[in-house]
């Protein structure tokens, strides 16, 4: 790639941090509620896998484990001033336990990391354990931080 190609994207992404400062709050909820909706989607398949609700494939494992951990680091700076009104279903512990929140959000964010890593072994008992080692990390944060 030319030179000045790569000025120009290093420029646009540079860029987007303080735009994101500016977004409006119930962009920013919806923002957070899309990426956490596609982080259920890719993680559901990985669950009905191991309930034995669908055939385990271990490519179809693997590419939802990969996208469920892209997805699990999106929300999180979304979760600004202001957007605990509206539209959503957040609880207001968000705001006033944040160092809680952070850390129920970082194990999570882990727990996809690790299932990412376990998906692609092709062992199906591993995948199993992990998977319900990543749906208790999601259940922690809903049952304190989301109403229903």
């Amino acid at each position: 790639m030319k030179a000045w190609r790569w000025c120009l994207l290093v420029a646009a992404f540079a860029g987007a941090g303080p735009g994101l400062a500016q977004q409006k709050p119930e962009d920013a909820i919806r923002y957070r509620q899309s990426a956490l909706f596609l982080l259920g989607q890719h993680f559901g398949p990985l669950a009905a896998m191991v309930q034995g609700k669908m055939p385990y494939d271990r490519d179809v494992a693997t590419r939802n484990a990969a996208l469920a951990e892209t997805m699990s680091k999106l929300p999180w700076d979304r979760f600004g001033p202001g957007t605990d009104k509206g539209d959503t279903k957040a609880k207001p512990g968000i705001w006033t336990n944040q160092a809680d929140f952070k850390a129920k959000a970082d194990r999570m964010q882990a727990e996809v990391a690790r299932l990412a890593q376990v998906s692609k072994t092709g062992d199906f008992d591993a995948l199993r354990v992990q998977v319900g080692e990543t749906g208790k990390a999601c259940k922690a944060c809903h049952d304190e931080y989301r109403n229903k």
